[in-house]
């Protein structure tokens, strides 16, 4: 090669990798590209495996793409999540964060497999659910402050889907305000808890609104109160536990999607709009309304600053009200 051509070299070398690079942007804001996982860190039939078959389901019409739903339920969360924060930030493996997994968690383990904060990549709010006190048909308490009398006298218990979940601090905030000890029973998800409560193994339990409800309504449950600061829109005759004889009570379910750290920003804004998209779109609204979620997609940014002033609430209530893992 004559020595002018080789000193040329790299300026054309530079120009055809300048060149490529809008190809490259290009096909990384393609997403997707190839089939997308969502985890959901508890068994299916509760709330945050109906939201993620949602998403799949309009997903998989919207773009052509295979979107599976992986559970992959235990420790509260932090088994799910911690495969979730390991695995590529490219936006094919996402994760239904709940409050308990990015807020309550890492208050409550003294260790945790993964930082919830740096280890992730804020997508969207998807829904927020009171949780639902109901009680075994056995026991005898109608309302807040009979259930408060009777756990005064009575030992009484109540499950969860798993420690640190808002169902567990829920009933460790009603034992604080209510200045009794009812005992927590946590399983690995609330379809193991369900059958307990039935069979009166368990006195009660916090469950979100979308699992609860069904149960009040067949007659298999009886209902108490709502853990929200106000009634739900889909059961308006069910008290909140704040006005039934404990002011302040507040405790609320909430769930996002998350991916791993490191997803390109085209590709975050790629599936944050097919997020709201979903989430927008009147029959899901509708079916998710009936279930008791109130749907609130949102932008990344909001929901970083939401994970943040959610982790400081839930941090004062477990060391508030001494909650441990049992």
């Amino acid at each position: 090669m004559p020595l002018k051509s080789f000193r040329k070299l790299p300026v054309v070398l530079g120009l055809l990798f300048a060149l490529a690079l809008p190809s490259v942007h290009a096909q990384s804001g393609a997403w997707p590209t190839k089939p997308i996982k969502i985890v959901v860190t508890f068994p299916a039939g509760g709330a945050p495996d109906t939201l993620a078959r949602v998403l799949a389901d309009k997903w998989g019409q919207s773009t052509g793409q295979t979107v599976t739903v992986d559970n992959k339920p235990g420790a509260g969360g932090n088994i799910g999540s911690d495969f979730v924060a390991k695995s590529a930030g490219d936006g094919y493996t996402l994760l239904i964060a709940t409050v308990g997994t990015h807020a309550i968690n890492p208050a409550l383990y003294a260790t945790m497999p993964y930082n919830h904060v740096k280890d992730f990549t804020p997508i969207s709010f998807l829904a927020a659910t009171p949780n639902l006190l109901v009680v075994n048909n056995t026991v005898p308490a109608k309302n807040v402050k009979e259930l408060m009398a009777l756990a005064a006298k009575t030992p009484l218990t109540f499950g969860s889907s798993g420690s640190g979940t808002s169902i567990h601090l829920s009933g460790e905030l009603f034992n604080t305000l209510a200045g009794v000890k009812m005992q927590h029973i946590p399983y690995k998800g609330r379809a193991q808890a369900v059958p307990d409560l039935l069979g009166g193994r368990i006195s009660m339990i916090f469950d979100n609104m979308p699992s609860a409800l069904p149960l009040v309504k067949s007659g298999d449950v009886r209902a108490i109160a709502v853990t929200s600061a106000t009634r739900s829109a889909a059961a308006p005759n069910i008290p909140t536990i704040a006005e039934s004889g404990l002011p302040g009570f507040e405790a609320t379910s909430w769930f996002a999607l998350m991916a791993p750290a490191g997803v390109p920003k085209d590709v975050l804004a790629r599936i944050n709009a097919e997020t709201v998209r979903v989430m927008s779109l009147p029959d899901v609204r509708e079916k998710l309304t009936t279930l008791g979620l109130d749907v609130k997609p949102g932008s990344p940014e909001a929901l970083a600053a939401y994970i943040q002033s959610e982790t400081a609430k839930w941090a004062k209530v477990v060391k508030e009200s001494g909650a441990k893992l049992d």
